[in-house]
């Protein structure tokens, strides 16, 4: 039988597809069921080397727990709305529904000729209305709860774009799609209360081994949980207080001064007068112009202006000179710090400029004293208490609390726990998104649309370019409605929702994709959550990974999920980059379509170069030279193992007795059950670079010349060809059905290792003669230095180094070393 990919790629996917093997069983057994899910995909254009390699990681996995005997629920779906495909659009002239579409049509293809082991009978695509209908109803719970909530506020702004961004989607200041320097704007905006589950979305990733511990460190540091207190300090002659938040008060009789963010709102009521007002109004329009990152960075030097206005510190009614200064950002914190030059490196440098007081209040130690006069930078350690009143002499966790619990005892401050992560800003002013089913009245409010009017549907309009404000606004026929609350005229809101919000619950319509009169059916969910495996990249580890969190405990809270978690394991896989080095990205323009490879070398040739290229959360340098060596592995070594088939249908849920086989066959199945352990093992680990290292050996040992045993041969070649499978899919059906099949490999049962055939009885071990290795010998693993020393002398080469010579002694380590030292 010839190799000819192309035929039988074909004849396998076209027969798979009509035999549903990938449909998932709409009733599942829990406790026999895997969920394998990938990242849905942006249909931006076909799909690229970087989706080959996170889809074909998933279809391994997928595929190998199918021949484990479990119920599969491998989806797939496409993340349809939002910024890419509309940018894309626009650059083409065309509607971003006709040109998502035809991408979705496209990439379809592609995937299926991949011959990933999607069910394809549960796509989603998040631009239909089947879909976003139930996105809108999710937005209404959350409306319901007071979890969705609309507020006038600064928001961060891509002037390329023109629209808002989520503190998520800015990366080093710049919109992380189009790399444009993001800037702060005044306006109103929807946002999702995502902070009142910000201790629930750290606690709980303690409860999840296997994720990777690099992801849960950067959400926790994304969240940004911290124990301090929250101190009110009277502003003098006025009744109104600042609070501000603290990790440090056992600094607190240092504080000289305030820095108050430049768009905080406590500006506003300190009544700022005479020439302090304009130098504060211009300050802040030249601070909005500055990015987070600009303003907070540790590297530029700081600035500032004074108000002319001061607070009071309750600790010891000193008064606290009150600053704007832009390095404060008003969503950390109350948007006001305390600051203690002598303690604070950036306090410390913005006292020295503008001349303010520097006050020790901390010494390292008992014994060493600081002077402010000498000192270059602060001193931010902890250490004892000085300057302090009642508190001098305490040190560091007792300081703090007795602090603390001062400011309790006097009600002017409490203990405190803050949060870096802010609320999730939803508003988009772009087109291409799911319309928010919000009803502006001005009598009743913000009213949401009817659940049984839903959905609100997006309609197709020839204007859809971004203004600076939805272009849905310009359309009176979808924006002017009736309220459904009084029924008097209202307005639709115009904004769209974050595409983000279409991919946080999109796993759990999976489940139940046709379903229109509920998102899901609680019963089937509960049936396949949560996640078993969940591939992706890390690039989303503190976006979409925690809003996806974040969806599932709401979902649980109001009933509709039994998990806290949404996924047990997320894999991270590595990038591939181009053979320059830098990351395939259809904005760079150096995306590798794999149509091209798979139309010349074959899809399984393909997938076995891209695993075996490195290890699955490794970058990959890929070139079309990373398939020589597996094409010749697979045409010439692998696939013509089937002629070698002697018919003699051995009993494959068996193993083999010692007694049964001759020395050669023992060894040779000694070492099948090594490699059925070591790819099983890689499965686990989903490195599969070490799986196919131990088929080669597996294949290179195998020689059916040296084997008398038809059912030993036999069964070595079915089982080398089940642990390829997942693999190369449609070689090893092909193979399958050769030898007599009549049901697909992956109904077939796993390979499971003989343990008892794990290890060799015999060990071979290097003979050295003067440090130098002249021979190797098979001796027993139990074998004495007696027994070994007959064993070498028997050895011709050994003879020849040592006849005629002077043994002066022999050292044996036990299965390992065996040097001989002669003299003469």
């Amino acid at each position: 039988m010839e190799y000819n990919f192309k035929e039988i790629e074909t004849k396998w996917q076209k027969h798979w597809d009509e035999t549903s093997l990938y449909q998932a069983p709409d009733k599942a057994d829990p406790k026999n069921k895997f969920y394998m899910l990938v990242m849905f995909a942006y249909p931006s254009g076909d799909i690229h080397m970087g989706h080959f390699r996170n889809y074909i990681i998933g279809d391994a996995i997928a595929r190998q727990q199918m021949m484990l005997g479990k119920d599969v629920l491998h989806p797939f779906g496409w993340d349809a709305f939002g910024l890419p495909a509309e940018r894309a659009a626009i650059q083409r002239d065309i509607h971003p529904s006709d040109w998502t579409e035809k991408n979705i049509k496209i990439s379809r293809e592609t995937l299926q000729k991949v011959g990933i082991s999607f069910d394809w009978s549960r796509e989603i695509a998040s631009c239909f209305p089947d879909y976003y209908k139930w996105t809108q109803w999710m937005f209404i719970q959350l409306y319901k709860k007071g979890l969705a909530y609309r507020k006038r506020g600064f928001v961060n702004w891509c002037p390329e774009d023109k629209t808002v961004l989520a503190n998520e989607q800015v990366k080093d200041g710049k919109c992380e799609r189009c790399g444009t320097e993001v800037v702060k704007k005044d306006q109103n905006q929807w946002y999702f209360k995502i902070t009142d589950y910000a201790d629930r979305l750290v606690d709980d990733l303690d409860t999840l081994p296997e994720w990777p511990e690099n992801v849960k460190t950067m959400q926790r540091e994304w969240i940004g949980r911290s124990y301090g207190a929250e101190i009110n300090f009277k502003i003098d002659g006025s009744d109104e207080s600042i609070a501000i938040y603290t990790t440090r008060p056992d600094t607190i009789f240092g504080v000289t001064f305030m820095a108050i963010a430049p768009e905080a709102e406590i500006l506003d009521s300190l009544n700022i007068e005479g020439d302090f007002k304009p130098k504060v109004e211009e300050y802040k329009k030249k601070a909005m112009t500055r990015s987070d990152i600009e303003r907070s960075s540790a590297t530029d030097e700081k600035d500032g202006v004074f108000t002319g206005k001061y607070a009071i510190n309750p600790y010891n009614g000193e008064k606290v000179e009150l600053w704007v200064a832009d390095y404060v950002l008003a969503g950390y914190g109350t948007g006001v710090v305390m600051a203690v030059p002598a303690h604070d490196t950036r306090d410390f440098a913005f006292a020295k400029k503008y001349g303010i007081d520097i006050k020790v209040v901390i010494h390292p130690d008992k014994d060493t004293v600081l002077d402010s006069n000498e000192m270059d930078d602060a001193y931010t350690d902890y250490g004892v208490m000085v300057n302090s009143g009642q508190f001098n002499g305490l040190v560091g966790k007792k300081a703090i609390k007795a602090v603390i619990d001062f400011a309790e005892k006097e009600k002017f401050g409490c203990h405190k726990v803050n949060f870096k992560l802010k609320d999730w800003s939803i508003s988009r002013q772009r087109y291409w998104g799911c319309p928010i089913p919000i009803v502006h009245c001005k009598d009743c409010g913000t009213v949401p649309i009817p659940e049984e009017k839903l959905p609100v549907e997006l309609p197709k309009v020839k204007d859809f370019k971004p203004k600076g404000r939805s272009p849905l606004a310009d359309v009176p026929e979808y924006i002017n409605t009736l309220c459904p609350k009084c029924g008097g005229e209202a307005e639709l809101d115009s904004d769209t929702m974050d595409t983000f919000v279409c991919s946080s619950w999109y796993f759990l319509r999976y489940i139940d994709s046709k379903n229109d009169s509920v998102p899901f059916m609680k019963e089937k969910v509960a049936q396949y959550m949560p996640v078993d495996l969940y591939v992706g990249g890390i690039t989303h580890a503190t976006g979409h990974l925690i809003y996806f969190r974040f969806f599932q405990k709401f979902l649980k809270d109001i009933g509709w999920v039994n998990d806290s978690e949404p996924a047990k394991r997320l894999f991270n896989h590595g990038m591939v980059c181009d053979s320059n080095g830098d990351v395939m990205s259809k904005s760079k323009g150096n995306v590798t379509s794999p149509i091209g490879l798979m139309e010349e070398r074959g899809v399984d040739v393909s997938r076995l170069a891209m695993f075996f290229t490195a290890p699955s959360d490794k970058e990959v340098l890929w070139s079309s030279d990373s398939v020589t060596g597996v094409e010749k592995f697979t045409v010439n070594k692998l696939f013509p193992m089937h002629e070698k088939l002697r018919n003699s249908k051995p009993d494959l849920k068996c193993y083999f007795k010692r007694d049964n086989l001759d020395e050669f066959e023992y060894s040779l199945y000694i070492k099948l059950n090594q490699v059925i352990k070591q790819v099983s093992d890689s499965f686990e680990r989903l490195q599969f670079n070490t799986a196919i290292s131990g088929l080669m050996e597996l294949v290179r040992d195998y020689d059916s010349d040296k084997i008398t045993n038809d059912q030993f041969n036999d069964f070595l070649i079915l089982k080398t060809f089940q642990m390829s499978a997942p693999l190369m899919p449609h070689l090893a059906e092909e193979v399958w059905k050769f030898a007599g099949f009549e049901n697909s490999i992956f109904k077939s049962n796993w390979p499971v290792c003989d343990e008892s055939a794990i290890v060799k009885d015999t060990v071979v071990i290097g003979v050295q003669i003067n440090g130098k290795l002249r021979d190797e010998i098979e001796i027993p693993m139990d074998c004495n230095q007696k027994t070994a020393e007959a064993i070498a002398f028997k050895s011709e080469k050994v003879k020849s180094y040592t006849e005629g010579k002077d043994i002066v002694k022999i050292i044996f380590v036990k299965g390992r070393i065996f040097n001989i030292v002669v003299k003469g």
